[in-house]
């Protein structure tokens, strides 16, 4: 039996404010290949999974905290209990825009690299509305931080 457990797992941080924890895919024990699924926290008032979209269809549940999710043209506040369905391709981002932090699980599929999570850490994440489509009207700006 493999058994992926959360508070063994360090994960890793990113500069847009957040730390990930694969719990299956990425280098997590369990390597499913129709998905992978992780823990996400944004560090409150503005951590961010920063604009960017991907080949797989994905959902964000949000456990704890209050987010501003962009999806494609389209911006709205995420609370705890709520999910989001995002469709293959759309460009999207959630920000932190609470004073706590914002605890979350991602799952997509197919399992599979994501390319975001390389170019944030290279500090080559494309930017919205120069190399990218724009951010809805409104939308917290994305975190394009170079690492340190």
């Amino acid at each position: 039996m493999t058994i992926s457990d959360l508070s063994q797992i360090e994960g890793r941080r990113y500069p847009a404010r957040r730390r990930t924890q694969n719990l299956a895919g990425g280098v997590a024990p369990i390597q499913a290949k129709n998905f992978s699924i992780g823990n996400v926290t944004l560090d409150p008032e503005g951590g961010q999974v920063p604009w960017h979209n991907q080949e797989q269809e994905e959902v964000y549940f949000v456990i704890e905290g209050t987010g501003e999710m962009c999806l494609g043209e389209e911006r709205q506040t995420l609370t705890s209990g709520q999910m989001v369905y995002i469709p293959s391709g759309v460009f999207h981002q959630l920000t932190n825009i609470g004073k706590t932090p914002l605890r979350m699980l991602y799952c997509y599929g197919p399992a599979g690299d994501v390319a975001h999570w390389r170019q944030e850490l290279e500090g080559t994440l494309p930017k919205a509305g120069i190399d990218v489509p724009p951010l809805p009207p409104g939308a917290q700006p994305q975190c394009t931080l170079k690492p340190e």
